[in-house]
């Protein structure tokens, strides 16, 4: 597929380390079955980076591989309108990562905030590993075998995309120049017509003499919406707007996504490492003992006690979960100490429930099917290796490596 018509293609992973619970449905999955509507998804198994962490026993990483795409389903990802693979079962991943790594500076990889502040918080384990340094560059390979126009990402992980925009821009800077490149640049403008071509050379210029953003945009976009140019012409016109040879490899935008809102048990983010998740596949009985086991207000001891609802976990929740009547109920009741702890836990154990039942209902019907999940994955690796080979091959030529 061309670098052109990829540009809507939305690619995003999840390392599989053990069950998904809720703050994975608000923060990534319910983000994901919007996308799918919206994009071309690809929607993969992030194996090989659970390994950069998990690479001493990485039994739960194969105790968690197709448990997480039943989670993956029954939350509403379909398969029939995204692309589900896992990483490991693409060894064009690899291949593509070795490549990029010949002309990655390392000092890149050394800056990436994550890669001090990982090692920090996991300090129980070794990570002085290859691995670990290069993931970033390994996700960077990942995004870029699909030559992904987006990528869904919270706040936290926007170094990972601009790394993997400078390692785009250099790999075309290095690779894209092909013999003739500015003459058939020069043929492509002409081909736009005299009216098309000069306000495409005016907006080059503003953007390359002035760094002018917009006119960088609207030129782009003027490229793209010719009906009278080749797809290769598009390609040349565009790297030639940045300064860059032919774009072998487009660089992505990041998709950004709202934290997420999904508290957990204690208050804090929800995090298996905190011990206060609520699985996706948590059973009924299980969410109402969990909920009923949550601290409250500090201050209020007795039940006629007066709560302050702002500083209790469980208002946490009912800001998810609670329309706007529930809510008043909440703040007066608790503040007057009209209700109790367990009186105020009870429309959250029930609209808790209520958003599992379906997820619960589907997984079950999916797991009593595991060569159906085998299939899925199958097909989805099927599709996914054919744009993966078109990348390489092009990625092969421009590096020389085009004789195999």
């Amino acid at each position: 597929m061309s670098v052109v018509s990829s540009s809507s293609r939305v690619l995003s992973g999840m390392r599989p380390t053990g069950q998904l619970h809720l703050g994975h449905y608000h923060g990534v999955l319910k983000n994901w079955v919007k996308l799918q509507h919206e994009h071309d998804c690809y929607f993969f198994v992030a194996d090989w980076h659970a390994l950069t962490t998990a690479y001493e026993d990485p039994r739960i990483i194969e105790k968690s591989v197709y448990g997480m795409v039943v989670d993956w389903l029954a939350a509403g990802v379909n398969p029939k309108t995204a692309t589900i693979f896992v990483q490991s079962r693409m060894p064009q991943h690899a291949e593509l990562h070795l490549l990029l790594s010949m002309m990655t500076p390392l000092g890149w990889l050394e800056r990436v905030p994550t890669y001090k502040d990982q090692q920090e918080k996991l300090k129980e384990k070794d990570l002085a590993t290859y691995g670990f340094l290069g993931y970033p560059l390994l996700q960077s390979a990942d995004i870029l075998l699909y030559r992904a126009g987006h990528v869904p990402v919270g706040a936290d992980q926007v170094s990972h995309i601009e790394l993997t925009r400078e390692v785009a821009r250099r790999f075309n800077h290095l690779y894209g120049r092909e013999p003739g490149f500015e003459e058939l640049v020069e043929a492509g403008i002409a081909k736009m017509g005299k009216k098309a071509s000069k306000v495409y050379l005016d907006l080059r210029r503003r953007y390359q003499e002035g760094g002018d953003e917009e006119a960088l945009a609207t030129a782009q976009a003027l490229v793209q919406d010719q009906q009278n140019i080749t797809l290769g012409d598009k390609e040349r016109l565009l790297g030639s707007l940045e300064g860059s040879g032919k774009i072998i490899l487009p660089e992505p935008q990041p998709l950004l996504t709202p934290a997420s809102k999904m508290p957990g048990l204690d208050g804090q983010k929800m995090s298996k490492s905190y011990g206060n998740t609520i699985a996706m596949r948590e059973e009924p009985d299980s969410v109402d003992v969990k909920i009923r086991r949550m601290p409250t207000d500090p201050q209020r001891i007795r039940r006629t006690d007066a709560g302050n609802p702002d500083v209790c976990p469980v208002w946490q929740l009912h800001m998810v979960y609670s329309d706007d009547a529930t809510k008043q109920w909440v703040q007066q009741g608790c503040r007057s100490a009209g209700i109790g702890c367990l009186d105020c836990k009870k429309p959250v154990i029930e609209a808790v429930n209520a958003e599992l039942a379906p997820i619960l209902l589907r997984a079950r019907e999916y797991e009593e099917q595991p060569e159906l999940i085998r299939s899925i994955l199958a097909e989805g690796a099927e599709k996914a290796r054919d744009v993966a080979e078109d990348t390489l091959r092009d990625v092969r030529e421009a590096m020389g490596l085009g004789y195999r």
